[in-house]
C-alpha cells in the first residue's frame, strides 16, 4: 500500500554501550567497514525521510562528527530513563512535522528498506492501527519483551520481560522495539507512559496499550530475527560481522564470483565485484572497491578505495590503496602497493614496488623494486610514466618527473630529471673494480685479530 504521507525517523542511539568497553560510541563501531549507525541510515535514506532525528546520550561529539555530513538533527537523552523518554527528546526536533514517525536503534543496524517500509505501509492498513510494531521469533527468546496477537497481528498485549507472567514468557512473539507511529499519536501517548514498572522505567511499548485503552488496536508484522540483532558487546559484533560476511559471500558466489575459500574473504558494504571475477583465500576488501569482469585476485591481497578493470591481475600479497585505478589487462604482482596512481592496459608492475601519485602508460613495464618518491616531507608529487616505457629493477623515480613513452630505465637508477621518449636514462654511480684487493684486506684483518 502506497503512504502519501511525509515520514520522519527517530533513531535511538543514546545507551552507553558498556559492554563494549570502549571510548568510540558504540553505534559507530563498524560491521562491513562502516559505522552501524550509518548501515542503519543508508537503508532508512531508500524512504527519502523529511526528518531524521538521532537521539545521543554520551558521547555527542563523536556522533556529531559521524553525521556532519548528513541532515540529522541530535537530541540529548539525559539522564537515560527509558526507551519512551528517549524517544521523547525528540519531540522539539520534529515540532511542526504532520507524517508518520518510523522508530528505530542505532545499534540495529540490518533492517532492510523493505522492512522500514512494510512497516509503515501496516499503519495505513484498513484496520487503521494506533501503532505498527515490528516483531520477531528468535530460537531463544531469552529477556526480550513478548507480543500476544492474534492470526492476524492485532495485538492484544505487550509486555517487557521482567513484567511478564510465566505464561507470556513462554510466547515466542518478541517485540524488536522498532515502531511506526504517526505523529500526532505519538508524542501524546508518550505524555501519558509510567515508569510504574519493574525497571522504573518509561516503556516505548506502552503506548501500545495506553491507545488500546482507547479503543485503538494496533498491529504487528514479523521480520526475521537475523535482520534485528542488537549489537551490544564486542562478540556480539564479531558475530554479526561474521553473519553479514557469509551472506555476502554467498551472495557473490551466486552471482558469478568464485571464492576459493569464502569463510577466507572478507567484503566491505560496498563492494562490488563483476562476473566471472576468481578471488583467492586470504583477501579483504576495504571500502569502496570496484572489481570488473574477469579479474583475478591473488591470495593475501588487501584492496580499498580502488577500480580494477576487466581482465586485471592483483596480487598475491599486492595491496592496493585509495586511488588506485588498475587498467584491463594490467597486472599488480606480489609485495606490490600502489596508491593514487594509475596503471594503463597491460601495464605490469610484478614485484616488491610502491607507486605512488603516478600515471603508468599502457604496456609499460615496471621492474622489480621499484620506487616513486612522491613524498618529500611536506607536499606530495607526482610521476609519469609512458606507454611502452621499461623501468629497470631497483630504481628510484624522484617526483615530479616524466618518463617518455618508450624509454628505458637502466636498473638502479635514481632519476631526477624528465627523460624523452625513447631514450635510455641511467642515473648510478660507475663500477670501479680493484683487483685482488678483498684477498689483501682479509688478510690484513686476520693478521690484526690475530695480535689484538
Amino acid at each position: 500500500m502506497t503512504n502519501p504521507r511525509p515520514l520522519a525517523a527517530i533513531v535511538l542511539a543514546a545507551g552507553k554501550g558498556t559492554r563494549m568497553k570502549s571510548d568510540l560510541h558504540k553505534v559507530l563501531h563498524p560491521i562491513a567497514g562502516r559505522a552501524m549507525l550509518l548501515n542503519l541510515l543508508a537503508s532508512l535514506d531508500a524512504l527519502a525521510p523529511q526528518r531524521t532525528v538521532v537521539v545521543v546520550g554520551s558521547g555527542r561529539e563523536q556522533l556529531e562528527k559521524a553525521l556532519a555530513r548528513r541532515d540529522t538533527a541530535l537530541a540529548v537523552q539525559e539522564p537515560q530513563l527509558g526507551t519512551g523518554h528517549a524517544v521523547q527528546q525528540a519531540e522539539a526536533a520534529l515540532s511542526g512535522f504532520s507524517g508518520d514517525v518510523l522508530i528505530l536503534y542505532g545499534d540495529v543496524p540490518f533492517v532492510s528498506s523493505d522492512t522500514m517500509r512494510r512497516l509503515v505501509a501496516r499503519l495505513h492498513g484498513a484496520d487503521g492501527p494506533a501503532v505498527a510494531v515490528l516483531g520477531f521469533r528468535p530460537s531463544d527468546p531469552a529477556a526480550y519483551g513478548r507480543i500476544i496477537a492474534d492470526e492476524s497481528g492485532r495485538i492484544a498485549k505487550m509486555v517487557e520481560y521482567k513484567d511478564a507472567t510465566e505464561e507470556e514468557r513462554a510466547i515466542d512473539l518478541c517485540n524488536s522495539g522498532l515502531m511506526a507511529v504517526r505523529a500526532e499519536d505519538l508524542f501524546p501517548l508518550l505524555a501519558r507512559v509510567t515508569n510504574d514498572n519493574a525497571a522504573g522505567e518509561y516503556y516505548l511499548p506502552d503506548i501500545v496499550m495506553l491507545a488500546a485503552a482507547d479503543g485503538r488496536s494496533s498491529a504487528v508484522i514479523e521480520t526475521s530475527a537475523e535482520e534485528v540483532a542488537g549489537i551490544n558487546s564486542r562478540g556480539e559484533l564479531a558475530e554479526q560481522e561474521l553473519a553479514w560476511q557469509q551472506r555476502r559471500r554467498a551472495q557473490a558466489m551466486a552471482e558469478g564470483v568464485t571464492l576459493i575459500a569464502p569463510e577466507t574473504v572478507w567484503f566491505s558494504h560496498d563492494t562490488l565485484l563483476g562476473r566471472d571475477v576468481t578471488v583467492e583465500p586470504n583477501v579483504w576488501f576495504g571500502p569502496g572497491v570496484t572489481i570488473e569482469d574477469g579479474v583475478v585476485i591473488r591470495a593475501f591481497s588487501h584492496l580499498e578505495g580502488a577500480h580494477v578493470a576487466a581482465g586485471a591481475e592483483v596480487g598475491p600479497y599486492a595491496r592496493l590503496r585509495p586511488g588506485a585505478e588498475l587498467g584491463r589487462k594490467s597486472k599488480v604482482g606480489n609485495f606490490v602497493e600502489v596508491k593514487k596512481a594509475r596503471l594503463g592496459e597491460g601495464a605490469k608492475a610484478n614485484h616488491l614496488t610502491y607507486i605512488g601519485d603516478a600515471e603508468i602508460g599502457p604496456g609499460a613495464n615496471i621492474g622489480a623494486g621499484t620506487i616513486t618518491c612522491n613524498y618529500d616531507g611536506f607536499f606530495k608529487y607526482r610521476t609519469e610514466i609512458g606507454a611502452g616505457a621499461f623501468i629497470g629493477s631497483n630504481s628510484a623515480l624522484v617526483a615530479p618527473v616524466k618518463i617518455g613513452d618508450g624509454a628505458i630505465v637502466g636498473a638502479g637508477s635514481v632519476i631526477t630529471r624528465d627523460v624523452e621518449a625513447d631514450a635510455l636514462a641511467l642515473g648510478r654511480g660507475e663500477q670501479n673494480s680493484r683487483a685482488s684487493w678483498a684477498a689483501k684486506f682479509r688478510s690484513a684483518m686476520q693478521a690484526r685479530k690475530k695480535s689484538s
